[in-house]
């Protein structure tokens, strides 16, 4: 995809010296995750093989880049389906939708591209098996996120949603006997696994679901991050507000050592004043951040001296999904060359 081009402060980051060596910890893995890219690829496979405009029901991966990069190939993003033509194509985003969006999307007669990450597609799964065996499924996550949104769609009158450690000293459910917990992928692993010991000291039956639902993408991540910390004074996230597995990688640096962290969308975010005496900077990003961001980081950061880069291992990654199957085939009906995904991460 282009590259817009990114505003620029008056003056870059002046190189001022520190009492050590300045180097960076570069967190691996970070950035797109397989959801993401398959997500991504989707919605430019779309415009490709349907041509502008595609529409899209709200961001379809949590990042101001990639939503601004798309609508300049012609994608517009909507807040729900009733906002789309009749007829025409929308897809969904990785974040997953609620039973009751599709029935509307079916009902305006809109050709829609199902573009939810498989892992959520498998929380949904799991909420459906439960209420159909009559538990009641307390939800961890953030309430409002899109994600959670369409969880608990599957099956609003089984699903209580739990916010917080401390939400789990307060929930209250039907029968303590028939109680199981799922969660929103993208959530930090220690918060979750506190909530889960808070409402297992109260409802001692509490099942588990019937494998992790916090994504591989998302620990992965936090387990760099924890690492890379231990070792860094700063520790800049690069990823967007709304983005929930990036905003945990910032509270999961200043939990395991860092002694200041940061999220910033862009490179010209970062200020002068974070580097004050700083000799090492970590630097990760979120799973919906493409590495071109990061690379712009390290290019601001370079100027300012740090130009020691050292990258901090914890795992590697190699799943790619499957393209939704609306896109596997090009135009003339041959198999597409990008049917799984399409992108290198690190």
């Amino acid at each position: 995809m282009p590259v817009p081009r990114i505003p620029r402060r008056r003056e870059r980051l002046q190189d001022i010296a520190v009492p050590g060596h300045k180097r960076v910890l570069l967190a691996a893995p970070r950035g797109y995750c397989a959801g993401v890219d398959r997500a991504v690829v989707a919605v430019e496979k779309a415009l490709e093989r349907f041509g502008a405009p595609v529409y899209v029901r709200k961001q379809i991966v949590h990042n101001i880049h990639v939503v601004t990069e798309l609508e300049a190939l012609g994608a517009i993003f909507v807040e729900e389906v009733d906002e789309v033509p009749e007829g025409a194509h929308v897809v969904f985003s990785a974040h997953g939708v609620s039973p009751a969006v599709v029935s509307a999307a079916s009902d305006r007669h809109l050709l829609a591209i199902d573009a939810t990450c498989p892992l959520v597609t498998k929380v949904h799964r799991e909420a459906v098996r439960f209420a159909k065996s009559d538990y009641e499924i307390l939800l961890i996550g953030h309430e409002g996120h899109e994600e959670v949104e369409g969880t608990a769609g599957e099956a609003p009158e089984h699903v209580t949603i739990v916010n917080s450690p401390a939400h789990a000293d307060t929930v209250e459910v039907r029968d303590p006997s028939k109680v199981v917990w799922l969660s929103q992928t993208t959530l930090s692993v220690d918060e979750t696994m506190e909530t889960v010991r808070r409402l297992r000291e109260r409802f001692p039956q509490l099942q588990d679901p019937p494998s992790d639902d916090i994504c591989y993408a998302t620990q992965n991540r936090q387990v760099a991050i924890k690492k890379v910390a231990k070792g860094a004074d700063l520790v800049i996230v690069v990823g967007s507000a709304n983005s929930s597995n990036s905003v945990r990688l910032v509270e999961v640096a200043l939990e395991y050592g860092a002694k200041a962290a940061y999220r910033v969308d862009y490179a010209d975010e970062v200020e002068q004043s974070w580097l004050d005496g700083v000799e090492t900077v970590g630097v990760t990003s979120g799973a919906s951040v493409p590495e071109v961001l990061v690379q712009q980081v390290l290019e601001e950061l370079a100027g300012a001296g740090y130009r020691d880069v050292e990258e901090v291992k914890t795992a590697e990654e190699d799943l790619l999904f499957s393209l939704p199957k609306e896109l596997r085939q090009d135009a003339s009906g041959n198999r597409d060359d990008r049917a799984l995904g399409g992108r290198g991460r690190p």
